[in-house]
């Protein structure tokens, strides 16, 4: 984590985000608005030996925008995160998150970086560790899910809903029959 300035124009990183990640290094840069231009940032991105990094920042259209370019001018594979991201108008959202396009930098949802990592909900993490990190940083998510075990639960799956629930290729009913 890093900031261009803890007691610049910026301020310091909010608490919020400090607290939840408690042994995250945080980088003191000098001001530098583009993070990759402070040495400190660059060697401990490069001693993390990663060849792909998920970046987000207060504003997309310099926090992030910097950063994801010059991290794609290196090589590394990016992800922008357009949920951890803001600024000011929509013209310069749209206009940031093309050009990170056209750079080869991936913009893409929270929830498609969680699924992308996830690949499976099968796997470890699955849903069991999934569905309650979405439920608290993603509540939607949240939403959906829990509407959908109660139907299934309470067997208010909704006519032709069935049709969707399927299981090896064939229709499973969760209401007590098959």
């Amino acid at each position: 984590m890093t900031t261009s300035a803890q007691t610049g124009p910026n301020g310091p990183l909010p608490k919020e985000v400090l607290e939840m990640y408690p042994d995250a290094p945080l980088v003191q840069r000098h001001g530098e608005v583009d993070a990759w231009d402070n040495a400190e940032f660059r060697a401990a991105v490069q001693a993390t030996n990663r060849t792909q990094f998920i970046v987000g920042g207060i504003v997309t259209d310099v926090c992030t925008t910097f950063l994801a370019l010059s991290l794609r001018e290196q090589g590394y594979s990016v992800w922008a995160n357009v949920e951890a991201s803001g600024t000011t108008t929509p013209l310069i959202r749209d206009i940031s998150n093309d050009h990170m396009r056209a750079a080869g930098v991936n913009v893409v949802s929270l929830f498609y970086i969680v699924c992308d990592l996830m690949k499976n909900w099968g796997y470890v993490p699955g849903s069991a560790t999934i569905l309650p990190w979405l439920d608290q940083y993603y509540p939607v998510y949240g939403y959906v899910a829990r509407a959908h075990a109660a139907a299934i639960a309470n067997g208010t799956v909704i006519p032709g809903e069935e049709q969707l629930i399927e299981d090896n290729g064939h229709l499973v009913l969760y209401n007590g029959t098959a």
